[in-house]
């Protein structure tokens, strides 16, 4: 009886928690700013994942969801420690990290919900009339390539294997997508050493490509650069282009696949934190990646503007070190398409 009056008296005593909420702080436009995000699609997104970030408490109140999401996209967005962010909004370091590894975690168990592979032919259909569209190149249901995301160096025996032949390290992330930018096909899980076509040859897409592929008539085909081999699924630019129908394949196909390199272009500026360093352990900054994919198809979603980066693209194909297995598939869009 005693201790539950100490208990009760200290619990009357206690100070109570006074949370900062941004959104009265800021204009619409500072918002975006500072969150990539409008104040309504902030509200979308803690809507979605709300239920796996209340957590019960004994110690004190928990913060509420809306402002573990805030925490998360400043985070995100900005690229600053989780100190500086913590500073800025009033939180300590610790409460930042836990919003951080919460907000991640929570939105990588929605991501099949927004990062989905085209099922119906009439999705694929679409798509490829949307590459089309770009640079007349046919049949096209993606576009793939290989991105780098820095982080800090790992601890452990395989230190070695996240760095990457630019000498820095890496998660090297595969990313495929539609002609709109949004993201078909995202893989996180492999250090900077590994090649781009290992992590697609051993993807789920890539096994599924491999065993379920249809044929060009109807599902299409991938675009890759000369990195990947070229198959009955995925078709590379000629290295040696020896016609002037294998040169405008070649124009063409660099002009559709640039629509990946923008993708990531646009993905990297609104997420800040993908241009420098993750400063995480390797396993967490995977779901902080994955979690930036997501949210880059949420915005597609509500419609979030983005400025283009204007990025400029090479018109020579990158040389890579496979010798093309299947190139009935692109013999025939050369020959039907740009003779």
């Amino acid at each position: 009886m005693a201790l539950r009056l100490i208990y009760n008296v200290g619990r009357r005593h206690e100070k109570e928690r006074v949370y900062r909420h941004m959104e009265p702080e800021y204009d619409d436009k500072e918002f975006k700013d500072r969150f990539r995000f409008s104040k309504n699609s902030l509200q979308f997104i803690t809507d979605l994942i709300e239920p796996n970030l209340c957590r019960p408490t004994l110690r004190s109140h928990a913060i509420p969801a809306f402002i573990q999401v805030q925490l998360a996209l400043r985070y995100f967005a900005s690229g600053s420690p989780m100190r500086v962010i913590g500073d800025t909004m009033g939180y300590h370091i610790s409460s930042v990290s836990r919003a951080v590894r919460d907000v991640s975690s929570a939105l990588c168990n929605v991501s099949q919900d927004f990062i989905q592979w085209p099922e119906t032919q009439q999705q694929k259909n679409k798509i490829r009339d949307g590459f089309y569209d770009a640079a007349h190149f046919p049949g096209v249901v993606g576009t793939i390539d290989g991105t780098h995301v820095r982080i800090q160096s790992p601890s452990g025996d395989n230190e070695y294997a996240f760095v990457n032949r630019k000498g820095f390290h890496s998660i090297n992330v595969q990313g495929v997508c539609d002609h709109t930018g949004k993201f078909l096909n995202v893989v996180a899980n492999w250090p900077g050493s590994c090649h781009d076509s290992f992590i697609f040859k051993t993807s789920n897409l890539g096994r599924y490509m491999e065993t379920r592929h249809r044929g060009y008539d109807m599902d299409g085909v991938l675009l890759g650069d000369s990195g990947y081999p070229c198959k009955r699924y995925i078709v590379t630019p000629y290295l040696r282009p020896n016609s002037e129908s294998q040169v405008r394949y070649n124009k063409a196909h660099v002009k559709t696949r640039a629509i990946v390199e923008r993708c990531f272009g646009w993905w990297k500026r609104r997420f800040n934190i993908l241009h420098g360093e993750i400063r995480t352990k390797p396993e967490k900054a995977v779901k902080i990646i994955t979690a930036c994919a997501v949210l880059h198809n949420i915005a597609l979603k509500l419609r979030e503007q983005m400025e283009d980066d204007n990025q400029e693209v090479n018109d020579v194909p990158i040389v890579g070190n496979h010798v093309d297995e299947r190139r009935q598939v692109r013999e025939h869009i050369t020959q039907t398409y740009f003779s």
